[in-house]
């Protein structure tokens, strides 16, 4: 087998792309957009006739008080619905569809976008059983996250960096949390010396493996779902790890390695140095503020996503 096939023999493989093409060929379990996915969806000419259809189901939605900033913003949403029904059809699995990140800092505007791209899903015959929503792990994104998960919403928390967001995930109860391994490796590279000998010595997979192992000692079910790989030894690393989310390129290069593939984490003999904590908010804005690379990518990812959402909105309004 290449290592593409053994890693789904110990992970469940989730394509990181709003590439239609990409997932079919490779067929994963699950599937994940985020706002600079589906603006490279939506430059694709082969998905324009998506983008035609959510602004005409925008404009039939409209109400007649309704800005143009709203009929834009609810255009990006339901192409957002639109291209994830299309994944759906791919995947056995769930898709996850993110929330605005311009709401990033609002627990009741983060419940409502969720309810939207639900109700939008559920318009087009998908239930929450095929869906994720996925959230920025602010101290607010969790909250809204725990309101959603009482309903019987699953959320995928991202843009997590730090292990003090990843035990507030854990104590919400929430679904899935994803952990970016690349953009933390990123970090150390602008701010240290770093070198990485070995991938088990990368920081980014440390974290993973970190939070990985404390939900397993300690019996939480949020699922790890490690993302934002830059290359294949960071995903090597953390093989057994829950969930990998993985972009085409590194999907090919596994399929394309006919090299032999060790598992690395297994939660029956996972080991955690770190005692059970329920975060609270003050606690948990401590630990974040003293961490100044979870602190600096978390803002980052936060703008980088409100970026790209802005300019999906300009390409939707120039259509």
């Amino acid at each position: 087998m290449n290592k593409l096939e053994q890693l789904k023999n110990m992970t469940t493989v989730v394509a990181d792309t709003g590439d239609i093409r990409s997932i079919a060929q490779y067929q994963p379990q699950d599937a994940t957009t985020n706002p600079s996915l589906l603006l490279k969806a939506a430059q694709d000419a082969h998905l324009r006739p998506l983008l035609d259809q959510a602004l005409k189901q925008a404009l039939a939605q409209a109400k007649s008080n309704d800005s143009d900033a709203q009929r834009i913003a609810r255009a990006a949403d339901e192409f957002a619905v639109l291209i994830g029904a299309e994944i759906a059809k791919l995947v056995p699995g769930v898709v996850s569809t993110e929330v605005d990140a311009r709401l990033s800092f609002s627990t009741a505007e983060t419940v409502n976008k969720a309810l939207n791209l639900v109700e939008a899903y559920q318009r087009l015959g998908l239930g929450t059983d095929r869906i994720l929503i996925k959230i920025a792990a602010t101290w607010e994104g969790i909250q809204a996250a725990k309101i959603l998960e009482a309903q019987g919403i699953h959320c995928n928390l991202t843009l997590l960096f730090g292990f003090g967001q990843a035990q507030a995930c854990a104590d919400a109860g929430v679904f899935l949390i994803s952990p970016f391994v690349g953009r933390i490796l990123d970090w150390y590279k602008q701010h240290s010396n770093i070198e990485i000998a070995d991938p088990l010595d990368d920081p980014g997979v440390q974290s993973v493996s970190r939070i990985f192992n404390y939900y397993k000692t300690h019996g939480y079910q949020t699922v790890v779902m490690g993302a934002s790989f830059r290359n294949q030894g960071q995903i090597e690393a953390l093989a057994g790890c829950d969930r990998l989310t993985i972009s085409p390129d590194l999907l090919a290069s596994l399929q394309d390695d006919q090299g032999p593939l060790t598992r690395i984490l297994e939660a029956n003999t996972a080991e955690s140095d770190a005692p059970k904590q329920t975060p609270f908010e003050a606690s948990f804005r401590y630990d974040l503020n003293a961490d100044a690379m979870a602190t600096d990518k978390l803002s980052d990812g936060i703008r980088r996503f409100i970026a790209d959402q802005e300019k999906l909105e300009q390409l939707i309004k120039s259509c």
